[in-house]
């Protein structure tokens, strides 16, 4: 795994390349270009505001702001991934450097416009009064959400070039998985109802939960769950990330001939 990171970095202008031209081609022919990348975060909150006063939903705007925007990266992530490599078929079968390139490049570019959306919600938490708790928490949170985001990415992108309809899956995949997210539900209900039982602990090991809470924690001083329970679900994180790492590179081999 080591010796994975290390080709990153001895490649890392190839790295910077592709997840510049990734960003430039996502705003290609628009008006507001990049501009998009603050303007899309305001909006939202706006829309989900006005949602939440409609609906009389039972959560504090702050908090589902928080989950959807930590959510989103992932759900980029994903979106992307599926064509990572299919893509790049005729980058693949020109020239020799480390596939691994393509999705981690994908996965850097949607970090830029997560750490910018992050920066709107840290603005309306601000305007809101919203005092943030221990910071401490943002950075392992972010480091271990790339990581989960990366281990996805390898993952969905290796597989969809063996099996196309790995794309429709992801589809359906993620909106379960989205539900059983404490997204636009705050964890608290969870626990209210699970309580310290083996269906909380299952429910903990989904990464995203746990990556939730340390996010709410550090940005809206929202309770940090248990850490007999936080550690599994970021442990999971990690362990999703070196799988994805090692069925990529166990298939990349492949990939000139199925391409």
């Amino acid at each position: 795994m080591p010796n994975v990171f290390k080709e990153l970095v001895a490649r890392r202008e190839l790295l910077l390349t592709l997840m510049t031209r990734t960003l430039k081609i996502r705003y290609k022919n628009s008006a507001l270009g990049f501009f998009w990348t603050l303007l899309g975060p305001v909006f939202l909150i706006a829309i989900y505001g006005a949602f939440l006063r409609i609906m009389r939903f039972p959560i504090r705007l702050a908090v589902l702001v928080t989950g959807i925007f930590v959510w989103q990266y992932l759900a980029l992530c994903l979106g992307d991934a599926a064509h990572a490599v299919v893509g790049n078929a005729n980058l693949i079968k020109k020239a020799a450097f480390p596939r691994l390139v393509l999705p981690a490049s994908m996965v850097l570019a949607n970090l830029v416009n997560f750490l910018l959306s992050l920066l709107v919600v840290g603005v309306y938490l601000a305007v809101s009064r919203i005092r943030p708790g221990p910071l401490v928490w943002l950075l392992p949170a972010l480091v271990t959400h790339v990581a989960l985001c990366l281990g996805v990415a390898c993952l969905v992108s290796a597989l969809n070039v063996f099996f196309r309809d790995i794309q429709q899956m992801t589809g359906i995949f993620m909106m379960a998985w989205f539900f059983m997210t404490p997204v636009i539900y705050p964890l608290a209900e969870v626990t209210n109802r699970f309580g310290h039982t083996v269906l909380l602990q299952l429910y903990f090991l989904n990464p995203m939960t746990g990556l939730l809470s340390a996010y709410r924690a550090a940005l809206l001083n929202e309770p940090l769950a248990e850490w007999a329970l936080l550690w599994p679900s970021l442990a999971m994180a990690w362990l999703v990330c070196a799988a994805g790492i090692l069925v990529f590179e166990r298939c990349q081999a492949r990939f000139a001939d199925e391409l």
